[in-house]
């Protein structure tokens, strides 16, 4: 997820994406998406093991910014909120 001007990005994990994005929308938790804004889905992956998807959520985390950015525009160039599709 990233915030209006893509600055600001957030890498999570759930077994519910929809409902988790809403969440972050709403800012239900006063954490790292709500101090930042981050209120925009730009690029999510879909993995069928927990044990997996953590894996991946700790290798996209210790990666470069420049990194995550070319993960975003090889799927969403533009940086699109993506909520609505889901």
């Amino acid at each position: 997820m990233a915030n209006k001007t893509n600055v600001a990005l957030y890498i999570g994990v759930t077994n519910n994406l929809r409902r988790r994005v809403y969440e972050h929308n709403q800012e239900v938790a006063k954490g790292f998406t709500a101090k930042y804004g981050i209120d925009k889905l730009v690029y999510y992956e879909v993995l069928n093991d927990p044990e997996n998807a953590i894996i991946r959520e700790k290798r996209l985390k210790g990666g470069s910014r420049a990194r995550k950015n070319r993960l975003v525009e090889s799927l969403n160039p533009e940086w699109r909120d993506l909520y609505d599709e889901l």
